[in-house]
């Protein structure tokens, strides 16, 4: 087992364990959590014995994405903001560019950025009430992470449309319709075992055909996206700086609504 800040990793046979583990902090993602994240992906990607990776994490959230301190931190801080592109280029160039496929055990809500993994990934196993969410837009921001891309690819402009523009959160049952989740279990303890059993049948596969396969999805997502993806993680960047994402902040606090002015 190699440990990286926030997260698990192991191998078994040819399949590879990647977890987060901050289950007191909902395993929300702040700087460090990015950067180990890519460096465990890294480090994944470089064994040779890896046919495929399970994704999955510990308790009750599957991620609840940027924290309001993440938020107010950058808010606050115009040289921090400066990292943020690269950091956020690293996690989901990384993610999309994976040489073998990234199976997701999805027992719980996956919000903001944890959405965003969750649909860049190429399966994705859940019960029906576990959600997707990306609330960007409620909290004064662009959607800038790579959602834009991934739930697109994943569901189609109209419905990402639908639910990035306002942030409406999506059950897994409803997200297997539109194409977000890929196989549906009937409870959430049902949904590590399921995974492991469907990481491990890519695994039995034979790699070349796998990696391959693979390396022309990768292709097809990095085509699509890279437009997207850059236009909306600049506009990420100008919304953290702005007024209204720290009133965002601030009513989502104080469970009220927020009043915006545009600035």
């Amino acid at each position: 087992m190699t440990t990286f800040h926030g997260l698990r990793t192991s191998v078994d046979g040819h399949v590879a364990e990647l977890r987060l583990s901050l289950p007191d902090t909902l395993n929300a993602f702040d700087a460090e959590l990015h950067r180990s994240f890519v460096a465990a992906l890294r480090h994944l990607s470089a064994n040779v014995d890896v046919r495929a990776i399970l994704l999955s994490a510990e308790g009750r959230l599957f991620s609840a994405g940027g924290s309001f301190d993440f938020i107010e931190d950058l808010a606050g801080a115009p040289l921090k903001r400066r990292e943020m592109p690269q950091d956020a280029h690293e996690l989901f160039t990384t993610l999309c560019d994976m040489p073998v496929p990234v199976v997701v055990a999805l027992h719980g809500d996956a919000i903001g950025l944890g959405a965003t993994i969750v649909t860049a990934c190429d399966a994705v196993v859940a019960h029906p009430d576990a959600k997707l969410i990306d609330p960007h837009v409620r909290v004064g921001l662009t959607a800038g992470d790579g959602g834009v891309a991934s739930w697109t690819l994943a569901a189609g402009l109209m419905r990402a449309k639908r639910h990035l523009l306002t942030g409406d959160p999506l059950t897994a049952r409803d997200a297997h319709a539109i194409g977000l989740v890929t196989d549906l279990v009937d409870s959430a303890d049902a949904v590590l075992p399921a995974a492991r059993k469907l990481a491990q049948r890519i695994a039995e596969l034979p790699p070349l055909a796998v990696r391959g396969t693979k390396a022309a999805f990768n292709t097809l997502a990095r085509d699509s996206a890279r437009a997207a993806f850059e236009v909306s993680l600049l506009n990420e960047l100008a919304c953290l700086g702005s007024a209204d994402v720290l009133e965002a902040v601030k009513a989502a606090r104080e469970k009220r609504k927020g009043h915006y002015r545009g600035v």
